[in-house]
């Protein structure tokens, strides 16, 4: 897309591109504030495929170029490990909750997180089939028919669940409430509770515990092997056009803002959204400034962190009224450089810290829009 030259020399990029754990409370209380949209917005803007980033011409000087870019990856292009895999039930595991669960049955499956991981884990195991209802972040063409079984936003619907009637259910803690998981295992149905940590440090584990608890170990290592080599790959080209001195590399926050709830946070260590800054090679501020966690975003904060750019979720900045209301709210931001250039990249919700099998193409389209944002 076209970028429209201003003074300075610099570049103006506003761009809508469309294909392109934490602590459990403040997880849960993010996922009740608001939901994601029940649409792919995706399916409004078109679909086009975002360039590789070893294939793009990085800007002489990273910091050339002032704007939005929000993006959208292309619906999912499932790939399962095994065209027909034939589950080993039944099977005991011990979930992520030191909870021992048994399986004997995987013909109706329920995956649920807050970013639709655990689906997608699933249907690229091949056994999307058996999958019979999905959570509000599960937008992929090939689950889209599925019946809705979380309402206002990100909440287990026991009811919706219950009439599905599933013989295994898979989830983690960022979706509450906690009642309705102690409701189903009280129905007698199998839950199994993940890992809620969302990071390039467990690809292939958390790939392995959803297997694991569906009797199909080994397409649970081949799956897993190949999303950690997959993000692996990436990263190494996407270091090949990010700037070697960290001087020049784009100091970089995450912000998650819901501006219809007054809920405004900063993402810092250990939040996931730290290990993703680094892998699409920005500069992650927030180890500098320590900032912890997932806390209550402040203006000495973002005066502190003075980044360059804002990462954030599509939605989120839609909920603000953009980038000039993310500014009146916190006109601190205007004294950072990503605010005086409205620097921001904006990704849909349930894909920017999703991980999982989307890892490498999500890794690949923010590179791209931080170091070449002219090429989307």
């Amino acid at each position: 897309m076209s970028s429209l030259s201003r003074p300075r020399g610099r570049r103006r990029v506003r761009t809508t591109y469309a294909p392109l754990a934490a602590a459990t409370a403040a997880v849960l209380l993010l996922g009740a504030c608001s939901p994601l949209a029940t649409q792919s917005s995706s399916a409004s803007a078109g679909s086009a495929e975002v360039p590789d980033v070893s294939e793009v011409t990085p800007l002489s000087d990273p910091r050339a170029w002032d704007g939005v870019v929000d993006i959208a990856l292309p619906d999912i292009d499932i790939d399962p490990i095994a065209t027909d895999p034939r589950p080993e039930l039944p099977v005991t595991v011990t979930d992520a909750q030191g909870t021992d669960v048994t399986v004997e049955d995987t013909s109706r499956i329920l995956a649920l997180d807050i970013y639709g991981t655990l689906s997608q884990t699933v249907f690229e195991l091949g056994l999307g089939e058996s999958v019979v209802g999905r959570d509000v972040s599960s937008q992929f063409g090939a689950i889209a028919d599925r019946p809705l079984v979380t309402s206002n936003g990100h909440e287990l619907n026991a009811e919706a669940i219950l009439a599905l009637d599933p013989t295994v259910v898979l989830t983690d803690t960022s979706l509450g409430p906690w009642d309705v998981v102690l409701q189903l295992r009280d129905a007698g149905i199998p839950v199994v509770v993940t890992d809620s940590h969302r990071g390039l440090d467990n690809l292939a584990s958390l790939t392995r515990q959803v297997a694991d608890a569906l009797g199909v170990p080994g397409e649970g290592k081949q799956l897993g092997r190949r999303i950690a080599d997959e993000a692996d790959a990436m990263e190494e080209s996407i270091a090949r056009v990010t700037p070697k001195d960290l001087n020049q590399r784009l100091r970089t926050v995450f912000l998650y803002v819901r501006g219809t709830s007054g809920v405004y946070y900063m993402f810092g260590q250990d939040s996931g959204a730290d290990s993703l800054i680094e892998a699409v090679g920005g500069y992650d501020v927030s180890s500098e400034i320590g900032w912890k966690g997932m806390r209550p975003l402040t203006d000495e904060g973002l005066i502190s962190a003075q980044p360059d750019v804002v990462l954030m979720m599509s939605k989120g900045l839609e909920s603000v009224g953009g980038v000039d209301g993310l500014l009146e709210r916190f006109p601190a931001l205007a004294q950072t450089p990503a605010g005086e250039h409205e620097r921001i990249v904006a990704m849909n919700d349930d894909q920017i810290l999703s991980y999982g099998p989307r890892t490498a193409d999500v890794l690949n389209a923010l590179a791209v829009a931080l170091y070449a944002p002219d090429a989307l």
